[in-house]
């Protein structure tokens, strides 16, 4: 079977169903999650269905209006600019120095954000739940100062990656981290390696481990660094890296901190993927022509600016030809898809072990802090002793940890109650439903069926009036 042919994926009613058992159109029992047909007691694998991407086309006169109007705003900001002397404070005793800042930087936050910012930087005081309360405040010379008006409002919440709830100030959740506050203090003021290794942060590695299907597992302060100061401790100069055009700015950060060579291949594209491998692995390093110490081939299991899933079960096939390592970036895909909200490898439902390195983020699904990588014992112990995070970050506050204990466990049911399961069972019937409202407000979503939705800004900075 050709490789760009093949595909993958479970149709939108299996999705719905979380993985239900159900029967195909001979009547033939089949696992919605493997794609396994049971008849008469056998068991033999059944070709999966086809990889459906739900992209809405954007309008021809969307797209216009949308160029014409950013491109009316910069003109907007240059006249200004001219007639109007900026009130922000000026550097003195500078003469001889370079400007510090990019001249068309400056122009931009001056002139065309600080117009609109006023529809994004609304200080925020409640917690980010289906709701958020907002502070009040006014302009009087067109964004460049504010006053508070002393009241506030309350909004839909639509912008959180609080995919299933937990950032709350009540529930368990959060009297679990008020009591591991008093028990061991705000933060350890040490980095893991030295001091600041806690018996809360093993309780929390072990059972990040067992959630996502790996031996072993290690935690971070920050789900930003996870990728930038980790990556350079993977890879390094001599080693070839194979990476999504679409991944996020932290792992392009940790992979030019790496040293290694950076090769792109087309958003999601197996063919291009393809080739890249065969080139990579036909030539060998530049100039040289000495093959590679390692190619690492670096994608996301839910890209956060498309809202596209990563083609897994293709690219495994590819890594496996290849011998290749992957590494998988599940921080908007862990909790967020996945029959048990196991991220990815649960939607396809791959062995997760088959994928060399998983990383993911506590910053969504489970309302807290940090980050984690996931891989063999013998990998994580190399980590240990080399990440540049583990050895000199701060380590994760208790309380932050005991937020992602309570939370894994809801989801896993450890907690002996079913909100783990109502949680994860409210993700999907609510994204079909906000699809069509967009559609009903000539608004174009991104992205398949599942809980991320990106939305391109309007340059007007107009806001949609959700009832």
């Amino acid at each position: 079977m050709a490789l760009d042919k093949t595909e993958y994926s479970m149709s939108a009613a299996e999705k719905m169903s979380n993985g239900a058992v159900g029967r195909n159109k001979n009547g033939v029992r089949v696992d919605r999650l493997d794609g396994h047909v049971h008849q008469n007691g056998s068991v033999k694998k059944e070709k999966r269905r086809p990889f459906i991407e739900s992209f809405e086309k954007i309008p021809l006169l969307t797209a216009a209006t949308t160029f014409i109007g950013f491109h009316l705003i910069l003109l907007m900001g240059y006249i200004t600019s001219i007639i109007f002397t900026p009130k922000v404070a000026r550097e003195k005793n500078r003469k001889g120095y370079v400007p510090l800042y990019d001249r068309f930087e400056s122009f931009y936050s001056r002139y065309v954000y600080r117009r609109l910012r006023d529809c994004w930087n609304i200080p925020i005081c409640s917690c980010p739940g289906s709701e958020v309360t907002l502070k009040d405040r006014v302009t009087h010379d067109c964004g460049w100062t504010f006053e508070y008006t002393g009241t506030r409002s309350t909004a839909l919440n639509l912008g959180s990656y609080n995919y299933l709830g937990f950032a709350q100030a009540e529930g368990s959740c959060s009297e679990d981290s008020a009591v591991k506050i008093k028990e061991l203090g705000c933060a350890t003021a040490s980095p893991r390696i030295e001091f600041g290794t806690q018996k809360i942060h093993q309780e929390l590695e072990a059972l990040t481990a067992k959630f996502v299907g790996m031996e072993d597992a290690i935690t971070f302060g920050m789900g930003f660094a996870t990728n930038a100061l980790n990556l350079p401790s993977i890879v390094s100069k001599g080693c070839l890296v194979v990476s999504d055009e679409k991944n996020h700015a932290s792992l392009i950060l940790g992979l030019r901190l790496s040293g290694a060579t950076i090769d792109v291949f087309k958003h999601n594209n197996m063919e291009s993927l393809r080739q890249v491998l065969h080139s990579a692995v036909i030539k060998g390093q530049p100039r040289s022509h000495r093959p590679w110490k390692k190619i690492l081939i670096v994608v996301e299991g839910v890209y956060s600016m498309e809202g596209s899933i990563v083609r897994l079960p293709e690219i495994l096939e590819l890594k496996r030809q290849y011998k290749a390592y992957l590494y998988v970036d599940e921080a908007h895909s862990i909790g967020a898809i996945g029959r048990n909200g196991r991220g990815v490898v649960d939607y396809f439902g791959v062995d997760p072990k088959e994928v060399d390195i998983l990383m993911g983020t506590y910053t969504k699904s489970f309302g807290s802090a940090g980050g984690y990588i996931a891989g063999s014992k013998a990998f994580i112990d190399h980590m240990r002793v080399n990440s540049h995070a583990n050895c000199y970050a701060t380590s994760m506050s208790s309380s932050c940890a005991q937020q992602i204990i309570s939370s894994m466990k809801i989801i896993m049911g450890m907690d002996g109650t079913n909100e783990g399961s109502s949680r994860l069972g409210l993700r999907f019937p609510f994204t079909p439903l906000f699809r069509s409202l967009c559609r009903q407000k000539a608004d174009q979503p991104a992205g398949p069926e599942q809980p991320l939705l990106p939305q391109e800004a309007q340059p007007d900075g107009h806001h949609h009036d959700w009832q």
